[in-house]
């Protein structure tokens, strides 16, 4: 190993580590982030009845974590470049840990709504902190797969939670559980601080020179700017509309109307899962080893395809057929998940990631708001009938499709 200096992310001078051991830590920081938002999913069945909830406070308990989490999409960004990508990520795993056992301390459905805003609030820099310090870290050549890998955390523990969420819940109780996901963040924070010491990346040539280096982004502002960072907000908005539509009321959906018990969701969820973490996977490699032109029709296409698996999920008569069609519509959502990041992180200079990556974060987690929410409200409208939900969800596939026609790349990588 060799002595490291500061190389802008806020890791101090000492022992530094290769790139795959800062990459496996991330990994593992984000699998507990995931568990917790994951979890609550499995822990509002229960929690629904001890307060009795509808379907509509149900949804806002689901949807109150990502009050806070939009909000510091943007900032958290904006603090890694300033202040260094270590540093944050070191507090907001101490101040999430706290809440997410506070969580387990919910006395009503104030508190709840309460602990689980702040819960957001310190969790809602990891992401973009984490994926500006991956492109420090990894060459420009390899940074797709590398910020795909870090995102299969969330297709792991959709095939983890479930099961252990439906265990913990039955022997533990929800509260116990919580109690538990938080300590196992003290743990992590040692980890932090002892490894996350990485490498900086081999220096690079600049994408260009003289007058078009001068159209390189450099704040924020300049950003906001650009049409294309509004296009990719607003996809962000469309795939996580999926993704948490799914997440958050998945396991009442198929509890409620296909009667399964949770931990036989938990298990019907596994194939589900490992497609999902091949979809990510996929996702970073393509979008490293083709060219821009090749993206949006990779992209539409699959887009295109999830609108109709979502529709044969809701129409089908059967569990084996609804775990086939969600397989392939996971498939496809990891690699519109993990597309998204990767490209961005390749259209815009190094100093700036952790903006780019907040704003599109931001688009990303308002959907983790609003869309739980919006779901329960349908549930309730519609007298328990999921019809217009999955609908809903139909809707912003076929958006992301728009999205993805109109993309322009900035760079011909």
């Amino acid at each position: 190993m060799t002595k490291g200096t500061s190389i802008g992310t806020g890791v101090t001078a000492g022992r530094s580590y290769p790139k795959h051991v800062i990459l496996a830590l991330l990994f593992v920081g984000w699998c507990l982030g995931n568990m917790d938002r994951m979890a609550m999913s499995f822990a509002v069945v229960p929690i629904s009845k001890e307060l009795g909830l509808s379907a509509s406070l149900t949804g806002l308990v689901l949807s109150s974590f990502f009050i806070g989490y939009v909000i510091m999409q943007v900032p958290g960004g904006w603090l890694a470049d300033k202040f260094g990508s270590r540093r944050v990520l070191l507090l907001i795993v101490f101040v999430w840990s706290i809440f997410t056992g506070f969580t387990g301390s919910a006395w009503s459905l104030a508190s709840l709504l309460t602990i689980r805003v702040a819960f957001g609030l310190s969790e809602g820099s990891f992401s973009p902190s984490a994926i500006k310090l991956l492109s420090e870290t990894f060459p420009r050549k390899e940074s797709g797969r590398a910020i795909a890998i870090l995102l299969m955390a969330s297709g792991f523990m959709t095939v983890i939670v479930p099961i252990v969420s439906a265990a913990a819940i039955g022997s533990i109780g929800w509260r116990g559980m919580f109690y538990l996901i938080g300590s196992l963040g003290v743990v992590l924070i040692v980890l932090f601080w002892l490894f996350l010491r990485p490498r900086p990346a081999p220096a690079e040539p600049p994408v260009a020179a003289g007058d078009a280096a001068k159209a390189e982004p450099h704040s924020l502002r300049e950003l906001l700017r650009m049409p294309m960072i509004w296009d990719i907000i607003v996809v962000s908005f469309a795939i996580y509309t999926l993704s948490w539509g799914f997440n958050t009321w998945l396991p009442t959906y198929l509890v409620q109307q296909r009667h399964l018990s949770l931990m036989s969701i938990g298990w019907l969820q596994i194939i589900p899962g490992i497609a999902l973490m091949g979809g990510m996977y996929l996702g970073g490699t393509i979008v490293d080893a083709l060219k821009p032109r090749w993206y949006r029709v990779l992209a539409v296409a699959s887009s295109a395809i999830s609108a109709a698996m979502i529709y044969l999920m809701y129409t089908c008569h059967s569990i084996a057929l609804f775990a086939a069609w969600q397989t392939i519509a996971y498939l496809i959502l990891g690699f519109l998940l993990a597309f998204v990041p990767a490209f961005l992180v390749k259209q815009v200079p190094a100093a700036i990631v952790g903006s780019a990556t907040g704003l599109s974060s931001f688009g990303a987690q308002l959907a983790g708001f609003v869309t739980p929410l919006v779901i329960g409200v349908l549930v309730d409208a519609f007298k328990g009938s999921f019809a217009a939900a999955f609908g809903y969800l139909i809707i912003f596939a076929l958006v992301s499709v728009v999205c993805f026609v109109l993309l322009r790349p900035r760079r011909g990588l």
